[in-house]
Protein backbone atom coordinates (compact mmCIF):
# COMPACT_ATOMS: atom_id res chain seq x y z
CA UNK A 1 0.00 0.00 0.00
CA UNK A 2 1.62 3.51 -1.09
CA UNK A 3 1.00 6.26 1.55
CA UNK A 4 1.55 8.81 -0.68
CA UNK A 5 -2.21 9.94 -1.57
CA UNK A 6 -0.97 11.34 -5.53
CA UNK A 7 0.13 7.95 -5.87
CA UNK A 8 -2.73 5.81 -4.11
CA UNK A 9 -4.93 7.41 -6.15
CA UNK A 10 -3.23 7.32 -9.53
CA UNK A 11 -2.70 3.75 -9.03
CA UNK A 12 -6.48 3.39 -8.27
CA UNK A 13 -7.39 5.16 -11.32
CA UNK A 14 -5.09 3.12 -13.79
CA UNK A 15 -6.36 -0.44 -12.15
CA UNK A 16 -10.17 0.79 -12.46
CA UNK A 17 -10.78 4.04 -14.85
CA UNK A 18 -13.67 3.10 -16.40
CA UNK A 19 -15.28 2.25 -12.69
CA UNK A 20 -17.79 5.59 -11.35
CA UNK A 21 -15.61 7.76 -9.15
CA UNK A 22 -17.96 10.60 -7.93
CA UNK A 23 -21.77 11.29 -8.80
CA UNK A 24 -22.88 15.23 -8.07
CA UNK A 25 -26.81 15.18 -7.42
CA UNK A 26 -28.22 14.59 -11.24
CA UNK A 27 -25.75 17.18 -12.84
CA UNK A 28 -22.42 15.32 -12.38
CA UNK A 29 -21.17 11.80 -13.01
CA UNK A 30 -16.92 10.92 -13.28
CA UNK A 31 -15.04 7.92 -13.60
CA UNK A 32 -11.79 7.35 -12.12
CA UNK A 33 -10.50 8.06 -15.57
CA UNK A 34 -12.00 11.57 -15.81
CA UNK A 35 -11.83 12.29 -12.32
CA UNK A 36 -7.53 11.75 -12.76
CA UNK A 37 -7.95 13.72 -15.83
CA UNK A 38 -9.22 16.79 -14.47
CA UNK A 39 -7.43 16.77 -11.71
CA UNK A 40 -4.13 16.37 -13.65
CA UNK A 41 -5.41 19.53 -15.80
CA UNK A 42 -5.70 21.56 -12.86
CA UNK A 43 -2.60 20.45 -11.69
CA UNK A 44 -1.11 22.20 -14.54
CA UNK A 45 -3.31 25.25 -14.10
CA UNK A 46 -1.90 25.87 -10.57
CA UNK A 47 1.99 25.43 -11.96
CA UNK A 48 0.86 28.17 -15.09
CA UNK A 49 -0.47 30.51 -11.61
CA UNK A 50 2.52 29.58 -9.68
CA UNK A 51 1.84 27.06 -7.40
CA UNK A 52 4.51 24.61 -6.65
CA UNK A 53 5.86 22.07 -3.87
CA UNK A 54 5.09 23.42 -0.68
CA UNK A 55 2.47 25.98 -1.46
CA UNK A 56 -1.06 26.52 0.05
CA UNK A 57 -3.94 27.14 -2.11
CA UNK A 58 -6.97 28.22 -0.46
CA UNK A 59 -10.90 25.92 -1.04
CA UNK A 60 -13.20 27.66 -0.46
CA UNK A 61 -16.04 25.16 -2.01
CA UNK A 62 -18.94 23.51 -1.32
CA UNK A 63 -19.45 20.01 -1.92
CA UNK A 64 -18.68 18.97 -5.68
CA UNK A 65 -16.19 17.41 -7.59
CA UNK A 66 -14.20 20.80 -7.90
CA UNK A 67 -13.52 20.31 -4.43
CA UNK A 68 -11.75 16.68 -4.96
CA UNK A 69 -10.17 18.07 -7.91
CA UNK A 70 -7.95 20.69 -6.23
CA UNK A 71 -7.40 18.10 -3.21
CA UNK A 72 -6.20 16.15 -5.80
CA UNK A 73 -4.44 17.93 -7.75
CA UNK A 74 -2.34 19.12 -4.80
CA UNK A 75 -1.38 15.97 -3.92
CA UNK A 76 -0.42 15.52 -7.58
CA UNK A 77 1.98 19.02 -6.79
CA UNK A 78 3.03 18.38 -2.87
CA UNK A 79 1.16 21.71 -2.84
CA UNK A 80 -1.12 22.01 0.51
CA UNK A 81 -5.06 22.44 0.29
CA UNK A 82 -6.01 24.63 2.72
CA UNK A 83 -9.75 24.15 3.79
CA UNK A 84 -11.88 26.80 4.72
CA UNK A 85 -15.59 26.51 5.88
CA UNK A 86 -17.85 28.32 3.58
CA UNK A 87 -20.24 29.91 5.93
CA UNK A 88 -17.38 31.86 7.41
CA UNK A 89 -17.45 35.76 7.23
CA UNK A 90 -15.12 37.58 4.68
CA UNK A 91 -12.94 38.62 7.97
CA UNK A 92 -12.41 34.82 9.24
CA UNK A 93 -11.52 34.19 5.52
CA UNK A 94 -9.10 36.58 5.25
CA UNK A 95 -7.22 35.41 8.78
CA UNK A 96 -7.51 31.58 8.12
CA UNK A 97 -5.69 32.58 4.70
CA UNK A 98 -3.45 35.23 5.67
CA UNK A 99 -2.38 32.43 8.60
CA UNK A 100 -1.92 29.82 5.90
CA UNK A 101 0.03 31.66 3.70
CA UNK A 102 -2.07 31.10 0.46
CA UNK A 103 -1.28 31.35 -3.02
CA UNK A 104 -4.06 31.24 -4.96
CA UNK A 105 -8.09 30.40 -3.66
CA UNK A 106 -10.74 28.17 -4.96
CA UNK A 107 -13.74 29.52 -4.26
CA UNK A 108 -17.66 29.70 -5.01
CA UNK A 109 -18.49 32.70 -7.61
CA UNK A 110 -20.57 33.87 -5.10
CA UNK A 111 -17.71 34.16 -2.27
CA UNK A 112 -15.09 36.19 -4.27
CA UNK A 113 -16.13 38.94 -2.12
CA UNK A 114 -14.39 37.24 0.53
CA UNK A 115 -11.35 37.11 -1.16
CA UNK A 116 -8.73 39.16 -0.10
CA UNK A 117 -7.52 42.02 -2.00
CA UNK A 118 -4.41 40.89 -4.23
CA UNK A 119 -4.72 37.25 -3.82
CA UNK A 120 -4.97 35.12 -6.67
CA UNK A 121 -8.52 33.36 -7.20
CA UNK A 122 -10.42 31.15 -9.50
CA UNK A 123 -14.18 30.39 -9.61
CA UNK A 124 -15.83 27.33 -9.97
CA UNK A 125 -17.99 27.10 -12.88
CA UNK A 126 -17.19 28.96 -15.99
CA UNK A 127 -13.96 30.06 -15.52
CA UNK A 128 -12.82 27.08 -13.83
CA UNK A 129 -13.81 24.75 -16.84
CA UNK A 130 -12.26 26.83 -19.55
CA UNK A 131 -9.18 26.99 -17.51
CA UNK A 132 -9.34 23.26 -17.29
CA UNK A 133 -10.03 22.65 -20.90
CA UNK A 134 -6.66 25.18 -21.94
CA UNK A 135 -4.40 22.98 -19.78
CA UNK A 136 -2.73 19.95 -20.75
CA UNK A 137 -4.55 16.63 -19.60
CA UNK A 138 -1.44 14.32 -18.83
CA UNK A 139 0.23 13.91 -15.47
CA UNK A 140 3.00 16.12 -14.02
CA UNK A 141 6.46 14.06 -13.27
CA UNK A 142 6.23 13.50 -9.87
CA UNK A 143 9.56 11.12 -8.94
CA UNK A 144 9.99 12.89 -5.50
CA UNK A 145 6.74 12.41 -3.98
CA UNK A 146 6.15 10.32 -0.55
CA UNK A 147 4.57 9.38 2.34
CA UNK A 148 6.70 12.13 4.37
CA UNK A 149 4.51 14.53 2.05
CA UNK A 150 2.67 16.95 4.19
CA UNK A 151 -0.93 17.19 4.58
CA UNK A 152 -2.90 19.98 6.29
CA UNK A 153 -6.23 20.59 7.90
CA UNK A 154 -7.51 23.86 9.02
CA UNK A 155 -9.78 22.68 12.48
CA UNK A 156 -11.65 25.53 14.97
CA UNK A 157 -11.04 23.14 18.02
CA UNK A 158 -9.84 24.12 21.01
CA UNK A 159 -7.23 26.91 19.93
CA UNK A 160 -9.36 30.20 19.62
CA UNK A 161 -9.35 30.76 15.74
CA UNK A 162 -8.60 27.96 12.91
CA UNK A 163 -5.54 26.45 13.20
CA UNK A 164 -3.39 23.98 10.62
CA UNK A 165 -2.99 20.69 12.05
CA UNK A 166 -0.28 19.07 9.73
CA UNK A 167 0.17 15.62 8.63
CA UNK A 168 2.73 13.40 6.63
CA UNK A 169 0.53 11.65 4.12
CA UNK A 170 1.51 7.96 4.88
CA UNK A 171 0.87 8.34 8.64
CA UNK A 172 -2.65 10.36 7.55
CA UNK A 173 -3.74 7.14 6.00
CA UNK A 174 -2.79 4.95 8.65
CA UNK A 175 -4.61 6.91 11.17
CA UNK A 176 -7.83 7.78 9.34
CA UNK A 177 -8.25 6.51 5.94
CA UNK A 178 -6.69 3.16 5.96
CA UNK A 179 -9.70 1.63 8.46
CA UNK A 180 -12.19 2.28 5.65
CA UNK A 181 -10.42 0.85 2.82
CA UNK A 182 -11.78 -2.97 3.10
CA UNK A 183 -15.47 -1.08 4.19
CA UNK A 184 -15.61 0.98 0.87
CA UNK A 185 -14.57 -1.39 -1.76
CA UNK A 186 -17.13 -1.22 -4.71
CA UNK A 187 -19.70 1.08 -2.04
CA UNK A 188 -21.41 4.07 -2.67
CA UNK A 189 -20.80 6.26 -0.39
CA UNK A 190 -22.73 9.33 0.21
CA UNK A 191 -20.89 12.03 1.86
CA UNK A 192 -23.44 14.70 2.90
CA UNK A 193 -21.37 16.29 5.25
CA UNK A 194 -19.60 18.82 4.15
CA UNK A 195 -15.75 18.31 2.50
CA UNK A 196 -14.43 21.32 4.49
CA UNK A 197 -14.49 19.24 7.61
CA UNK A 198 -12.47 16.10 8.30
CA UNK A 199 -15.35 13.78 8.83
CA UNK A 200 -16.39 14.34 5.56
CA UNK A 201 -12.69 14.94 3.61
CA UNK A 202 -11.65 12.08 5.47
CA UNK A 203 -14.12 9.53 4.34
CA UNK A 204 -14.27 10.71 0.72
CA UNK A 205 -10.79 10.59 -0.09
CA UNK A 206 -11.01 6.75 1.53
CA UNK A 207 -14.00 5.77 -1.06
CA UNK A 208 -11.62 7.14 -3.64
CA UNK A 209 -8.34 5.34 -2.79
CA UNK A 210 -10.80 2.25 -1.91
CA UNK A 211 -12.51 2.45 -5.36
CA UNK A 212 -15.82 3.69 -4.05
CA UNK A 213 -18.01 5.81 -5.52
CA UNK A 214 -18.08 9.19 -3.83
CA UNK A 215 -21.66 10.52 -4.01
CA UNK A 216 -22.27 14.53 -2.73
CA UNK A 217 -24.70 17.11 -2.74
CA UNK A 218 -23.76 20.76 -3.68
CA UNK A 219 -27.19 21.67 -1.10
CA UNK A 220 -25.42 23.55 1.91
CA UNK A 221 -28.41 22.69 4.13
CA UNK A 222 -29.90 19.74 5.47
CA UNK A 223 -32.98 19.16 3.19
CA UNK A 224 -34.06 15.74 4.45
CA UNK A 225 -36.39 14.88 1.32
CA UNK A 226 -33.83 16.05 -1.41
CA UNK A 227 -31.02 13.76 0.51
CA UNK A 228 -32.89 10.67 0.76
CA UNK A 229 -33.91 11.49 -2.68
CA UNK A 230 -30.43 11.18 -3.73
CA UNK A 231 -29.60 8.22 -1.65
CA UNK A 232 -32.43 6.59 -3.59
CA UNK A 233 -32.01 7.36 -6.87
CA UNK A 234 -27.92 6.12 -6.37
CA UNK A 235 -28.53 3.47 -4.62
CA UNK A 236 -25.85 4.69 -1.91
CA UNK A 237 -24.36 1.39 0.61
CA UNK A 238 -22.88 4.03 3.06
CA UNK A 239 -24.37 7.12 4.14
CA UNK A 240 -21.48 10.01 6.06
CA UNK A 241 -23.36 12.86 8.37
CA UNK A 242 -22.53 14.84 11.42
CA UNK A 243 -24.23 13.97 14.48
CA UNK A 244 -28.60 14.24 15.66
CA UNK A 245 -28.01 17.98 13.16
CA UNK A 246 -28.33 15.57 10.07
CA UNK A 247 -29.75 12.77 11.54
CA UNK A 248 -32.71 13.81 13.24
CA UNK A 249 -34.36 15.43 10.59
CA UNK A 250 -33.64 12.46 8.19
CA UNK A 251 -35.40 10.06 10.85
CA UNK A 252 -38.07 12.21 11.19
CA UNK A 253 -38.28 12.01 7.08
CA UNK A 254 -38.52 8.47 7.06
CA UNK A 255 -41.36 8.24 9.83
CA UNK A 256 -43.37 10.52 8.12
CA UNK A 257 -43.18 8.68 5.04
CA UNK A 258 -41.58 5.57 5.48
CA UNK A 259 -42.53 3.76 2.23
CA UNK A 260 -40.93 6.75 -0.05
CA UNK A 261 -37.49 6.13 -0.54
CA UNK A 262 -35.77 2.60 -2.27
CA UNK A 263 -33.19 2.37 0.53
CA UNK A 264 -32.38 -1.49 0.74
CA UNK A 265 -28.73 -0.98 -0.41
CA UNK A 266 -28.01 1.66 2.17
CA UNK A 267 -25.91 -0.83 4.68
CA UNK A 268 -24.29 1.98 7.09
CA UNK A 269 -25.27 5.08 8.57
CA UNK A 270 -21.57 6.46 9.65
CA UNK A 271 -21.50 9.70 12.12
CA UNK A 272 -18.43 11.11 12.90
CA UNK A 273 -17.88 15.34 14.29
CA UNK A 274 -20.43 15.22 17.10
CA UNK A 275 -22.13 13.20 18.98
CA UNK A 276 -25.24 10.53 18.05
CA UNK A 277 -27.80 10.25 20.59
CA UNK A 278 -28.70 6.46 21.14
CA UNK A 279 -32.24 7.63 20.57
CA UNK A 280 -31.84 9.05 17.45
CA UNK A 281 -29.73 5.99 16.55
CA UNK A 282 -32.43 3.53 17.38
CA UNK A 283 -35.20 5.74 15.63
CA UNK A 284 -33.23 5.09 12.25
CA UNK A 285 -32.97 1.44 13.22
CA UNK A 286 -37.05 1.06 13.94
CA UNK A 287 -36.69 2.89 10.64
CA UNK A 288 -34.38 0.95 8.61
CA UNK A 289 -33.91 -1.96 10.76
CA UNK A 290 -31.49 -3.46 8.15
CA UNK A 291 -28.65 -0.88 8.62
CA UNK A 292 -25.78 -0.78 11.31
CA UNK A 293 -25.82 2.55 12.24
CA UNK A 294 -21.78 3.22 13.37
CA UNK A 295 -21.38 6.46 15.85
CA UNK A 296 -17.46 7.17 14.92
CA UNK A 297 -15.17 9.44 17.45
CA UNK A 298 -11.82 11.26 16.28
CA UNK A 299 -10.11 14.42 16.26
CA UNK A 300 -8.46 16.20 13.20
CA UNK A 301 -5.23 15.76 15.99
CA UNK A 302 -5.89 12.10 16.04
CA UNK A 303 -7.69 10.45 13.13
CA UNK A 304 -10.68 8.29 13.94
CA UNK A 305 -10.07 5.79 16.93
CA UNK A 306 -13.43 4.88 18.64
CA UNK A 307 -16.73 3.79 17.84
CA UNK A 308 -19.95 2.66 18.81
CA UNK A 309 -22.12 -0.06 16.74
CA UNK A 310 -26.07 0.25 17.26
CA UNK A 311 -27.91 -2.82 15.57
CA UNK A 312 -31.49 -3.35 15.73
CA UNK A 313 -32.48 -5.98 18.63
CA UNK A 314 -29.42 -4.74 20.65
CA UNK A 315 -29.64 -2.78 24.09
CA UNK A 316 -28.51 0.80 23.65
CA UNK A 317 -25.13 1.50 24.07
CA UNK A 318 -22.98 4.48 25.42
CA UNK A 319 -19.35 3.28 25.59
CA UNK A 320 -16.86 3.63 22.41
CA UNK A 321 -14.81 0.52 21.30
CA UNK A 322 -11.52 1.69 21.00
CA UNK A 323 -8.05 0.75 19.57
CA UNK A 324 -4.74 -0.17 21.62
CA UNK A 325 -3.54 2.82 21.15
CA UNK A 326 -6.36 4.96 22.87
CA UNK A 327 -5.36 5.93 26.61
CA UNK A 328 -7.19 7.83 29.06
CA UNK A 329 -4.06 10.02 31.39
CA UNK A 330 -4.80 11.87 34.48
CA UNK A 331 -3.49 15.00 34.84
CA UNK A 332 0.20 14.12 35.27
CA UNK A 333 -0.32 12.66 31.93
CA UNK A 334 -0.01 9.08 32.98
CA UNK A 335 -2.35 6.03 31.80
CA UNK A 336 -4.78 5.46 33.97
CA UNK A 337 -6.11 1.45 34.23
CA UNK A 338 -8.75 0.49 32.49
CA UNK A 339 -10.27 -0.94 35.57
CA UNK A 340 -10.13 2.87 37.21
CA UNK A 341 -13.09 4.88 37.49
CA UNK A 342 -11.01 8.21 37.51
CA UNK A 343 -11.94 10.73 34.52
CA UNK A 344 -8.68 12.00 31.99
CA UNK A 345 -8.19 13.43 29.21
CA UNK A 346 -8.37 11.10 25.82
CA UNK A 347 -5.30 11.07 24.06
CA UNK A 348 -4.12 8.46 21.79
CA UNK A 349 -0.53 7.19 20.35
CA UNK A 350 1.11 6.10 17.28
CA UNK A 351 0.57 7.87 13.72
CA UNK A 352 -0.01 11.46 14.81
CA UNK A 353 0.50 14.67 13.16
CA UNK A 354 3.78 16.61 13.19
CA UNK A 355 2.20 19.18 14.88
CA UNK A 356 0.01 22.74 14.36
CA UNK A 357 1.40 24.82 11.77
CA UNK A 358 3.61 27.65 13.10
CA UNK A 359 2.31 27.33 16.87
CA UNK A 360 5.38 25.47 18.65
CA UNK A 361 3.80 26.39 22.24
CA UNK A 362 0.54 24.59 21.27
CA UNK A 363 2.20 21.97 19.13
CA UNK A 364 3.89 20.70 22.41
CA UNK A 365 1.15 21.33 24.73
CA UNK A 366 -1.74 18.87 22.82
CA UNK A 367 1.47 16.24 21.86
CA UNK A 368 3.84 16.16 24.50
CA UNK A 369 5.95 13.15 24.89
CA UNK A 370 6.05 11.40 28.08
CA UNK A 371 8.76 9.26 28.85
CA UNK A 372 9.61 8.65 25.59
CA UNK A 373 6.14 8.11 24.49
CA UNK A 374 4.64 10.92 22.05
CA UNK A 375 0.90 11.71 22.43
CA UNK A 376 -2.29 13.56 20.99
CA UNK A 377 -4.27 15.13 23.49
CA UNK A 378 -7.01 17.27 21.93
CA UNK A 379 -8.83 17.90 24.75
CA UNK A 380 -12.02 15.68 25.53
CA UNK A 381 -12.08 14.42 28.96
CA UNK A 382 -12.84 10.44 29.16
CA UNK A 383 -13.27 7.70 31.57
CA UNK A 384 -12.90 3.67 31.09
CA UNK A 385 -16.09 1.87 31.68
CA UNK A 386 -14.53 -1.89 30.46
CA UNK A 387 -11.38 -2.86 29.07
CA UNK A 388 -11.39 -1.28 25.58
CA UNK A 389 -14.31 0.40 26.08
CA UNK A 390 -14.68 3.95 27.54
CA UNK A 391 -17.06 7.16 27.77
CA UNK A 392 -16.20 10.48 26.06
CA UNK A 393 -17.74 13.33 28.19
CA UNK A 394 -16.78 15.59 26.02
CA UNK A 395 -14.71 19.25 25.97
CA UNK A 396 -13.80 21.30 28.19
CA UNK A 397 -15.54 24.79 29.25
CA UNK A 398 -13.60 26.38 25.89
CA UNK A 399 -15.42 24.51 23.58
CA UNK A 400 -19.21 24.27 22.03
CA UNK A 401 -19.54 21.52 19.78
CA UNK A 402 -22.88 22.65 18.16
CA UNK A 403 -23.67 20.39 15.03
CA UNK A 404 -20.17 19.44 14.95
CA UNK A 405 -18.65 23.39 14.39
CA UNK A 406 -16.45 23.81 17.21
CA UNK A 407 -16.90 27.43 18.68
CA UNK A 408 -14.13 28.79 20.37
CA UNK A 409 -16.63 30.50 23.34
CA UNK A 410 -13.79 33.37 24.05
CA UNK A 411 -13.97 34.51 20.64
CA UNK A 412 -17.51 35.19 20.95
CA UNK A 413 -17.61 36.50 24.62
CA UNK A 414 -15.03 39.30 23.31
CA UNK A 415 -17.21 39.76 20.09
CA UNK A 416 -20.44 40.55 23.06
CA UNK A 417 -18.71 42.72 25.38
CA UNK A 418 -18.52 45.34 22.94
CA UNK A 419 -22.05 45.52 22.89
CA UNK A 420 -23.30 49.01 24.16
CA UNK A 421 -25.72 47.51 26.56
CA UNK A 422 -23.86 44.55 28.21
CA UNK A 423 -21.12 44.52 30.91
CA UNK A 424 -19.77 41.70 30.70
CA UNK A 425 -20.86 38.13 29.33
CA UNK A 426 -19.74 34.25 29.43
CA UNK A 427 -20.78 31.80 26.94
CA UNK A 428 -21.27 28.33 26.87
CA UNK A 429 -23.44 25.53 25.44
CA UNK A 430 -26.54 24.27 26.13
CA UNK A 431 -27.69 20.64 25.68
CA UNK A 432 -30.63 20.37 21.88
CA UNK A 433 -31.91 17.93 20.82
CA UNK A 434 -30.57 18.31 17.30
CA UNK A 435 -27.53 20.23 17.51
CA UNK A 436 -26.19 18.32 20.66
CA UNK A 437 -25.49 22.11 22.20
CA UNK A 438 -26.23 25.58 21.27
CA UNK A 439 -24.40 28.49 21.92
CA UNK A 440 -26.00 30.21 24.76
CA UNK A 441 -24.76 34.17 26.10
CA UNK A 442 -25.20 34.38 29.72
CA UNK A 443 -24.99 38.26 30.14
CA UNK A 444 -24.45 41.01 33.04
CA UNK A 445 -26.31 43.76 31.39
CA UNK A 446 -26.44 47.55 32.04
CA UNK A 447 -28.96 48.68 33.79
CA UNK A 448 -31.92 49.68 32.33
CA UNK A 449 -30.29 48.64 29.06
CA UNK A 450 -30.68 44.71 28.45
CA UNK A 451 -30.18 44.02 25.17
CA UNK A 452 -32.66 41.03 23.50
CA UNK A 453 -31.10 38.11 21.88
CA UNK A 454 -32.08 39.11 18.36
CA UNK A 455 -29.99 42.12 19.18
CA UNK A 456 -26.96 40.15 20.66
CA UNK A 457 -26.96 37.74 17.60
CA UNK A 458 -27.06 40.78 14.66
CA UNK A 459 -24.40 42.45 16.46
CA UNK A 460 -22.70 38.82 16.70
CA UNK A 461 -23.42 38.32 12.86
CA UNK A 462 -21.41 41.15 11.93
CA UNK A 463 -18.29 39.28 12.64
CA UNK A 464 -18.62 36.23 13.40
CA UNK A 465 -19.90 32.94 11.17
CA UNK A 466 -23.65 32.46 11.51
CA UNK A 467 -22.95 28.97 14.00
CA UNK A 468 -20.97 31.12 16.69
CA UNK A 469 -24.09 33.36 16.79
CA UNK A 470 -25.59 33.40 19.98
CA UNK A 471 -29.45 31.25 19.94
CA UNK A 472 -29.89 31.60 23.38
CA UNK A 473 -29.53 34.40 25.90
CA UNK A 474 -29.78 34.61 29.90
CA UNK A 475 -29.47 37.62 32.00
CA UNK A 476 -28.21 37.97 35.19
CA UNK A 477 -27.06 40.52 37.92
CA UNK A 478 -23.76 39.82 37.46
CA UNK A 479 -21.29 37.34 35.77
CA UNK A 480 -19.58 35.19 38.21
CA UNK A 481 -15.57 35.22 37.93
CA UNK A 482 -13.08 33.75 40.00
CA UNK A 483 -10.45 36.40 42.25
CA UNK A 484 -8.06 35.43 39.33
CA UNK A 485 -10.88 36.61 37.14
CA UNK A 486 -11.33 33.67 34.92
CA UNK A 487 -15.08 32.78 34.71
CA UNK A 488 -16.78 30.39 36.27
CA UNK A 489 -17.85 28.12 33.76
CA UNK A 490 -19.69 25.60 35.66
CA UNK A 491 -21.27 28.74 37.17
CA UNK A 492 -22.77 29.59 33.83
CA UNK A 493 -23.67 26.11 32.94
CA UNK A 494 -25.62 25.57 36.03
CA UNK A 495 -27.54 29.21 34.96
CA UNK A 496 -28.65 28.15 31.52
CA UNK A 497 -29.69 24.64 33.10
CA UNK A 498 -27.38 21.50 32.01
Amino acid sequence: MTTNLADAFEARAAATPDAPAIVVDDEVGLTYAELDERANRLAQVLVDRGVGAGDRVGVLLANGNEHLEVLLACFKLRALAVNVNTRYLPGEVASLLADAGTRLVVHEPELAASIPAGLDGLARGDDYEAALAAAEPTALAADDRSGADHYVLYTGGTTGRPKGVVWRQGDLRLAALAAADADFVGRRVFVACPLFHGTGQWMALAALLAGGTVVVSRHASVDAVALWDLAGREQVSHLVLVGDAYALPLVEALEADPERWPLDALTVILSGGAPLSTDVAGRLLRALPHLMVVDGYGATETGGHARIVHVAGAAPASAFLVDEDTAVLDDDLRPIAWDDPREGWLARRGPLPLGYEGDHDLTRQTFPIVDGERWAIPGDRARWVARGRLEILGRGSLTVNTGGEKVHVEEVEAVLRTHDGVVDAVVVGAPDDRWGEIVTAVVQAHPGQAPTLDELADHCRAQLAPFKVPRRLVLVDAVRRSASGKPDYRWARSTVGE
